[in-house]
């Protein structure tokens, strides 16, 4: 089974990429967050920057484009494959408000018609393997059918299921018996995202559908670093393997954004997720938000480090 790291809009940047990838180098491949390419045609500063070749030297990753335009897919698509890329990701995914509302990620399932011709001339003219990255639907799984019947005109390299629908967001429970259906129905190879926060998770969901092609983890790699490699019988992450995980990102990011205060207001996104490993967490989980600069934050993070007692497995605490 492959194992690949979701993109995490603000989390998976490419310094987080490239710590995660010295210290647990299991994940088959990381998805970027997604860059939006716009009609002037020019990434960011900040885009190029997450996707240069060097930045991503050693890391299995592959970019994720979110645009409803197809001329400005097609020539980001053509730019990436320049820099060496052997695969894209289209985002249909992203549930935001301000994303939806302008008929990109997960707002773009509510308009099929011009997906369907977004998705002709991607296909007839890409530069590169395309995959997908999708929701059920806005609002109702009941749209998934008509959409995935779409879908299935294309050559798409994987398709990866995140069953839930755009209204779900993050809270509602997974709509397996969804998948379940998509599994039975798509002909295409088919990755699971969403909702696998332990190695039990993942062991019972690959149990129930051995036909998915991959898994793919997000807030539960966050809460759980180690999480794929446990999955293939690996040992858990322990406490000083943490905290050296904890401080080579914490550094990185220091030099990066140049300021300790910048660095751990990134690493409180993290821990939102890895305190989860903690018992009798709640105390210093206080004083870790409340904290106002770097030093604070690292005194905090020690005491974290030191006092409390380390689960076997993540607990859900988003």
């Amino acid at each position: 089974m492959r194992y690949y790291f979701a993109p995490m809009e603000g989390v998976t940047g490419v310094a987080f990429r490239q710590v995660h990838r010295r210290f647990f180098p299991e994940a088959d491949r990381y998805y970027m967050p997604f860059v939006s390419p716009t009609r002037d045609h020019c990434f960011t500063p900040r885009e190029r920057r997450e996707v240069l070749p060097e930045h991503n030297e050693g890391v299995p990753a592959v970019p994720q484009l979110m645009t409803h335009s197809a001329e400005d897919f097609l020539w980001a698509a053509g730019e990436l494959k320049a820099m060496g890329y052997g695969e894209v990701n289209l985002n249909l995914g992203c549930p935001s408000g301000t994303v939806t509302a302008k008929k990109k990620g997960a707002g773009f399932l509510s308009v099929p018609d011009q997906l369907e011709a977004f998705l002709d001339q991607v296909f007839e003219r890409t530069p590169l393997p395309v995959s997908i990255k999708t929701r059920l639907g806005m609002n109702d799984p009941a749209e998934f059918p008509a959409l995935l019947e779409l879908f299935a005109r294309y050559p798409v390299a994987e398709l990866t299921i995140h069953p839930r629908v755009r209204q779900d967001f993050y809270r509602h429970p997974v709509r397996l018996e969804s998948f379940a259906w998509a599994l039975e129905h798509y002909p295409g190879p088919v990755c699971y995202n969403g909702g696998l926060v332990t190695a039990a998770d993942c062991a019972e969901l690959t149990e129930r559908f051995p036909g998915v092609s991959a898994v793919m983890l997000g807030q539960g790699l966050l809460a759980d670093p180690a999480l794929i490699r446990r999955t293939k019988g690996g040992p858990p992450a322990g406490r000083e393997e943490l905290e050296a995980y904890h401080d080579a990102l914490f550094e990185s990011y220091c030099a990066r954004f140049q300021s300790p205060k910048n660095a751990a207001f990134h690493m409180k996104e993290l821990w939102h997720y890895m305190l989860g490993l903690f018992d009798g967490r709640e105390k210093l989980a206080r004083r870790l938000r409340k904290s106002q600069d770097g030093p604070e934050y690292q005194s905090v993070v020690k005491e974290i480090f030191r006092t409390l007692p380390l689960r076997a497995d993540a607990e859900k605490i988003w």
